[in-house]
């Protein structure tokens, strides 16, 4: 239930330019302690029962025991080392990326090889572990072994009160454990088990569908989306239909085709009956719920290719769309399109925030969804109107042979974007007027346009490729936002990322497509960055108004490159591939943390084998604390009371050996 509180005051939009560039803290009158709070925060005071604290994805705790007065007296108090070096197997895991649950006075986490481990919270004692030895059969499509977490459920079964701890493994099995002995539901599918290969109504090639990001249960009933492989070699590929299971026993309920089949809303988007055989279009991150209404929102990816869609014609429902289903029966209630028939790799990569928010005094059950583009999307969450108007943006057209491209686009006239749109020449580099010379000559083998322009042809003597801002490495990814419910406050990390964006004619013998990428990674002058700072930021955004509070950059970035150096300029923001850099976020009554990878500046990249988090002022976006942690964080924070003992912890490592994963848990000295 969501408990409306009185209207914030209107704010007016933060400065731009080299203000925000140089990492100026951008303030407004504060929102905090107005918007609206939301009961679904925790089942009890301190305990994180789903991935995002809530089935909401809030992120966000009410607990203060750690403040900005004491949050400098942090310090790491226990290591759960990854049982995962423990398994039977020559793989090796990828980077940890699991957030642990925490409930009644256990901690529960997924390993990146599909291992279940409860740990004791107070001293980093491993208590029982479950392996269903997922990696017999393989690597796991797309992303390799790398595992975010589990979701949680408490009900009666036959009378009887029972708990289970729901997830996917890699080796495409739905799995239900009893939270106390780590023991399988044997009453739920095979044995504990349900195979999700099957159900889909095609034959797939299972090596090309699997699942990494916990499952999420609504109205009693488990909804599963998927991970697909991003490599393929033809349009025909596994679809990346949405299901529900009973969480009582496992059997399938529904199925929601995101690729709508004839007779379905949104089939006809599917021009020349590329329905039949185009694949993707899945839910491979996490998912949120209205537990009162029983809605389930589905953030949904790109269809099969992600750059080229000349076999998949049309504006192709329900790609890069959220959408929103009654969780009981699996009937669509609303969709939102944010990208038609995308060509830039735009899928709708984390789980939307849901909060209640009062607009112009009107109360609004609220679902924010934030965007690679760096765009947020603030709909009604239970009619998906727009709080907001959203006008259509004529867009440039594909010059690329049998491709097709949408005249226009979808954009939000609040709140403004977290992230640059489209790239110009005033976009780059210019610490030094030799740094921006160097920059002028890289760009001019590209083209420069506005957001959505689409990827051109790259063939022997023309361009390299397009350049915009953000790219599919940029904006804001898979960790998503987090949401203050008392204050209606969203917060963001996002990054500044320059992609080149292309296609070439595919070689027959090793594709069926009739184009494939051209894709490449920007270097500006002398290694450093091509465009202006800040290259990763964090930006406080107040629902109730659509405008900005505030606005700093995340990280040093590269202020101490030989070349910038004798500037003594403030942060830079440190921003990467978007697999290191783009920290994970936790917020608390007052306070972010965050983390990120440690930045080399004298080589401009990232350091494999450390990292930090820090802790932000959420008033100001102050940093006002930071700790050094070994090797590199990767899992998003997460924060719990045990025995009157606030703790904030998070997952660091990859692998084995001097990058070996584990847990690690800070607390007040």
């Amino acid at each position: 239930m969501f408990l409306n509180k009185e209207a914030c005051s209107s704010m007016s939009s933060p400065a731009s330019g080299l203000r925000l560039a140089l990492g100026a803290i951008l303030l407004l009158p504060a929102a905090m302690g107005c918007g609206s709070r939301s009961d679904s925060v925790s089942a009890k005071a301190g305990e994180w029962r789903h991935y995002a604290a809530d089935r909401a994805s809030t992120k966000y705790s009410p607990l203060d025991q750690i403040n900005p007065s004491n949050v400098d007296q942090l310090r790491e108090v226990w290591r759960w080392p990854s049982v995962e070096a423990e398994a039977d197997t020559e793989y090796r895991g990828g980077m940890y990326k699991s957030t642990p649950l925490y409930i009644d006075g256990t901690l529960y986490i997924t390993t990146s090889l599909s291992q279940v481990a409860a740990i004791d919270p107070g001293t980093g004692e491993t208590l029982w572990v479950y392996d269903p030895r997922s990696y017999d059969a393989g690597r796991p499509a797309n992303a390799g072994f790398q595992h975010r977490g589990l979701e949680y459920w408490s009900g009666e079964i036959d009378g009887e009160p029972a708990e289970r701890l729901i997830y996917a493994a890699h080796h495409r099995r739905l799995i239900s454990l009893d939270r106390l002995t780590g023991e399988p539901d044997l009453a739920f599918g095979d044995g504990g088990m349900v195979n999700t290969a099957l159900g889909l109504g095609r034959d797939i090639n299972e090596r090309q569908y699997t699942h990494s990001a916990p499952p999420i249960v609504c109205a009693d009933v488990i909804v599963l989306g998927s991970i697909i492989s991003d490599g393929p070699r033809g349009p025909k590929m596994p679809p990346g239909h949405v299901r529900g299971y009973d969480v009582r026993t496992g059997e399938q309920r529904w199925i929601f085709r995101t690729i709508p089949q004839p007779g379905e809303f949104g089939n006809e988007t599917w021009l020349d009956g590329s329905w039949e055989y185009s694949g993707n279009t899945n839910v491979w991150t996490m998912m949120s719920c209205d537990d009162e209404l029983g809605f389930v929102y589905l953030p949904v990816s790109t269809p099969t290719n992600d750059w080229y869609g000349g076999h998949r014609r049309g504006d192709n429902l329900f790609a890069e769309s959220l959408v929103a289903l009654d969780a009981r029966t699996g009937e669509r209630k609303w969709h939102f399109q944010a990208v038609r028939h995308g060509l830039w790799d735009y899928d709708l990569a984390s789980a939307p925030n849901l909060v209640d928010i009062t607009v112009d005094g009107r109360e609004i059950k609220a679902v924010a969804q934030v965007s690679k583009q760096g765009i947020t999307y603030v709909l009604d969450r239970e009619t998906g109107e727009p709080v907001w108007p959203i006008d259509e943006l004529p867009v440039p057209q594909t010059t690329v042979p049998g491709e097709w491209s949408s005249p226009t686009q979808p954009m939000p006239t609040k709140p403004p974007p977290f992230e640059r749109l489209g790239f110009t020449e005033d976009d780059l580099i210019d610490f030094t007027p030799e740094l921006r010379a160097e920059a002028l000559e890289i760009v001019d083998d590209y083209v420069l346009g506005p957001i959505y322009t689409p990827p051109l042809e790259v063939k022997e003597g023309g361009k390299l490729g397009v350049l915009t801002l953000p790219s599919a490495a940029g904006g804001a990814n898979w960790r998503g936002a987090a949401i203050d419910p008392e204050a209606g406050v969203l917060y963001v990390p996002s990054m500044t990322k320059v992609m080149s964006f292309g296609v070439r004619p595919a070689d027959a013998a090793r594709s069926e497509f009739r184009y494939v990428d051209a894709l490449g990674l920007l270097e500006g002058p002398r290694g450093l960055p091509l465009v202006k700072p800040p290259y990763s930021r964090i930006t406080a955004i107040d629902l109730n108004t659509g405008e900005h509070l505030w606005q700093v950059a995340h990280g040093p970035g590269p202020k101490d490159h030989p070349a910038i150096a004798h500037l003594d300029l403030p942060d830079l923001g440190s921003a990467s591939h978007g697999i290191l850099s783009n920290g994970g976020l936790v917020l608390t009554r007052d306070l972010i943390f965050i983390i990120q990878a440690d930045y080399d500046s004298s080589r401009m990249t990232f350091m494999g084998d450390a990292g930090h988090i820090r802790a932000y002022d959420k008033r100001d976006g102050a940093k006002l604390w930071e700790h050094r942690v070994e090797p590199t964080p990767h899992g998003t924070p997460m924060t719990y009371l045990h025995e009157g003992r606030q703790y904030v912890a998070f997952t660091v490592g990859a692998g084995r050996g001097e990058q070996s994963p584990a847990l690690v848990a800070l607390a007040l000295e």
